[in-house]
C-alpha cells in the first residue's frame, strides 16, 4: 500500500491503495464518483475513459502509479454540475444515450477532441472516438452531438 495525492475534478483526494489499482477503482471506490464505468478491464472499450490533464484515457488500465505530481483527473461528474456543458447539452439535444452506459466516456472523449479541434470533420470524429464502443449503436446521433457542440462552442467564443 501506498499513499497517493491525487487532483480529481479540481479536488484533493489522498487515497492509500495498492501502486498497482488502476485508476477506475481509486476513482470509484475510493473517491466515491460513480459516473466512471467499468466496461472491459482491458481498456479497449472506452466506459472507463477520464480526462488526465485533457488527454482521454482509459481509467481501467492506468495504474494509480503512473501519476505525477500536479496531474489533473477530470471525471463526467466534474465536466460540469448542472450538465451544462456544452458536449452534454448537446448530447441530450440530440437524444444520443439510449442505454447510457457507455456516455460518460463518450462525452469525455467528444469534449477532449474538441477542446483541440474547434470544427472536425465526420473522419476526425470518428478517430477521436474510436474505441468507444456503444452496444446500442448510437454513432450517427454522437457524430450530430460533436458537430453541434463544436458550434455551439465556436459561438460562445464569438
Amino acid at each position: 500500500m501506498a499513499i497517493y495525492n491525487l487532483q480529481v475534478n479540481t479536488k484533493k483526494h489522498r487515497v492509500d491503495v495498492d501502486s498497482d489499482t488502476p485508476l477506475l477503482w481509486v476513482i470509484r471506490d475510493e473517491i466515491g464518483y460513480k459516473g466512471t464505468k467499468f466496461g472491459c478491464g482491458m481498456g479497449l472499450c472506452g466506459a472507463c475513459t477520464v480526462l488526465l490533464n485533457g488527454q482521454a484515457i482509459r481509467s481501467c488500465s492506468t495504474p494509480v502509479s503512473s501519476l505525477k505530481a500536479g496531474d489533473k483527473v477530470l471525471t463526467i461528474e466534474g465536466l460540469s454540475a448542472d450538465v451544462t456543458h456544452p458536449v452534454q447539452k448537446a448530447w441530450i439535444e440530440a437524444q444520443v444515450p439510449q442505454c447510457g452506459y457507455c456516455q460518460s466516456g463518450q462525452v469525455l472523449a467528444a469534449a477532449a477532441l474538441l477542446a483541440t479541434n474547434s470544427n472536425p470533420s465526420d473522419a476526425e470524429i470518428d478517430m477521436a472516438m474510436a474505441g468507444n464502443i456503444c452496444r446500442c449503436g448510437t454513432y450517427q446521433k454522437m457524430r450530430e452531438a460533436v458537430h453541434s457542440a463544436a458550434k455551439n462552442l465556436q459561438t460562445k467564443k464569438s
